[in-house]
């Protein structure tokens, strides 16, 4: 096996929330050196004193990342920036629009001082849209894009699945996905660029079966009476004796029937009326009643290794504790001969399917925290040999360069 995909490549990620910090978190999964950009804290940040640093910030998604202290509000510390942008490839802007242009750091001067760097810029609503100049949140971006209004049970409010959609599906994995396009790019132009996505325009890419789905019947009813959103019985959650559920998704007609055999229901003519929506309230209520009969781990022994599409509902209290249940976290996808980092520590060999190395403490579950100014003057050794006092110095929290007309 050889080394990550993205060894070699230099990442600098101003410090954010959720989105930015998951598209680094991607590429530093990946084999990418991330170095997050935070707020400098004068008198705690690179202080040099082991006892002496700041509050950590609320960021969790900092596997594999560095991070430096500076004061983007002084000139000597958006000079420092500037320093560093000449040996990156690759920059994260996680702000509000307009942020980075008020910095002096706008993608026009970046892309000036490294015509190879790629800027990935994230925000929630669309730069040039009527929402642009708007705060918001996850469920504000999934709202205006039309796919919160597809999630919910019928004569209900719409449901937003947590922040997965906008945040980290429609935002942050978008974003790394426009970066590895304009890395690819770049091998055949030699020139970086600025690389724009927004949680509305991702959350509703996202959302294209749906959406494509809701002019054929499949999906052309009010929210919650569709095959997919809840409306069919056969296709979705029920409540075991245990107060614990089990998921249905037995939609083919073979999967069916093996449903309906597991659950004592064959030989009732229930196959053949399955797709009369006149029977569903009744059949969704012979469902109900039968698998509240049975705890959970009832269920399971008469579902294992069938292809009833009948699943346990998994929380992750449990998948941590228990990895024969898959809940040993892995990277997303497989890359046989260059495989990502490994997500869960392990003392036993690994098929490269699971990634490679011993893991990181907490194996995805438990996030480590990553303090103002940690790691990131070793990077900088590493990346380019610089050493304090002689190439860099702190002044009130900050890095600075330490020649500054040299810049």
């Amino acid at each position: 096996m050889s080394a990550p995909p993205l060894t070699g490549l230099r990442v600098l990620e101003f410090a954010g929330l959720a989105p930015g910090p998951f598209a680094g978190l991607l590429l530093a999964d990946n084999g990418a050196s991330v170095l997050r950009i935070d707020r400098s804290v004068p008198n705690l940040t690179h202080s040099g004193h082991p006892d002496r640093r700041p509050p950590p910030t609320a960021d969790l998604l900092t596997r594999h990342k560095a991070s430096i202290a500076v004061d983007l509000k002084s000139p000597l510390g958006v000079d420092f920036i500037k320093s560093l942008v000449q040996y990156s490839d690759i920059i994260i802007d996680p702000f509000r629009p307009g942020v980075l242009e008020k910095l002096g750091l706008g993608p026009d001067v970046l892309l000036n001082l490294n015509p190879r760097v790629i800027v990935g810029r994230m925000t929630g609503f669309r730069r040039d849209g009527k929402y642009k100049d708007m705060a918001g949140h996850d469920i504000n971006y999934i709202a205006v894009s039309g796919a919160l209004a597809m999630l919910g049970r019928k004569g209900e409010k719409p449901l937003p699945p947590a922040n997965i959609l906008g945040d980290f599906a429609g935002g942050g994995a978008t974003l790394f996905q426009g970066i590895l396009l304009a890395l690819l790019a770049r091998n055949t132009s030699g020139k970086g660029q600025v690389v724009e996505a927004n949680m509305v325009d991702g959350s509703a890419y996202l959302a294209t079966f749906p959406r494509m789905l809701t002019k054929t019947p499949m999906w052309s009813r009010p929210r919650g009476e569709n095959t997919l959103d809840s409306g069919c019985p056969y296709y979705d959650a029920y409540e075991t004796k245990d107060g614990k559920y089990m998921a249905v998704g037995a939609l083919e007609p073979q999967f069916f029937a093996l449903l309906l055999k597991g659950l004592g229901l064959s030989g009732k003519g229930i196959e053949k009326t399955r797709e009369d929506r006149n029977t569903w309230p009744e059949l969704r209520e012979s469902f109900t009643a039968i698998f509240l009969r049975k705890t959970r781990s009832d269920w399971e022994k008469v579902f294992d290794r069938t292809d009833a599409c009948c699943t346990p509902v998994l929380d992750y209290k449990e998948l941590e504790s228990d990895t024969s249940r898959e809940g040993d976290q892995r990277p997303a996808v497989t890359l046989r001969e260059t495989p990502s980092f490994a997500l869960s520590p392990s003392s036993s060999p690994r098929d490269p399917s699971t990634g490679q190395g011993n893991g990181v403490e907490g194996g995805s579950y438990t996030g480590a925290v990553l303090y103002p100014g940690e790691g990131g003057e070793k990077l900088l050794s590493q990346w380019l040999g610089w050493k304090r006092g002689k190439d860099f110095d702190v002044k009130d929290g900050g890095m600075v360069r330490k020649d500054t007309s040299k810049l």
